[in-house]
């Protein structure tokens, strides 16, 4: 298992002033999706993984395989802090690109502690248990930045708090917009 080193002084100065930061605090932005994805997928989620730890966000996953996986990924190979919130009781499904693995031994239930732990979520691809993850999200006013994901319509339109993009770029951008907009109303 690869063991990550803590930031340097200068990811430290960058991280806690930079753009992924809002008033001095950290923004947590949530990468969620599959746990096995198309090579197309694995590379949007690297390439938002990397784009949020530049700016200095820290991402939360699930913590396995897929999407969180790659995201975590990209994260780590651009200096972030990674947290995977893991489903099982123990850490030995954890992905190698963690910077902490949290065991959660509550299976689908931890997509709540994902969610509620984020600013704003990218969610990627994904099967049922990322749709759960959209609900929960805006159900509890979590902003939602989908990427080739589902996108459920109400009245024929997304739900408010549910905004598609076309590419990884762009769902970095608005991610970190929409986190800074929703940490400075929270605590």
């Amino acid at each position: 298992m690869t063991r990550r080193t803590a930031p340097d002084a200068a990811q430290t100065a960058a991280v806690a002033g930079g753009s992924g930061s809002s008033g001095g605090r950290r923004l947590y932005v949530g990468v969620i999706g599959a746990d096995s994805c198309p090579p197309q997928a694995w590379e949007a989620a690297a390439r938002v993984g990397e784009g949020l730890a530049r700016a200095g966000a820290i991402v939360v996953c699930g913590g396995r395989g897929g999407v969180m996986e790659a995201a975590a990924q990209g994260a780590s190979r651009a200096g972030g802090l990674v947290v995977g919130v893991l489903p099982g009781p123990d850490r030995s499904l954890a992905n190698r690109f963690l910077t902490v693995s949290l065991p959660t031994g509550m299976g689908q239930a931890r997509n709540v502690i994902i969610v509620l732990s984020s600013h704003a979520i990218v969610a990627l691809s994904g099967g049922y248990g990322t749709l759960s993850e959209i609900g929960c999200a805006l159900k509890h006013g979590v902003p939602v930045v989908g990427l080739d994901t589902w996108v459920p319509l109400r009245e024929g339109r997304p739900p408010e708090g549910l905004h598609p993009v076309a590419g990884p770029e762009e769902a970095v951008e608005l991610a970190l917009r929409l986190a800074r907009a929703r940490a400075s109303r929270i605590a």
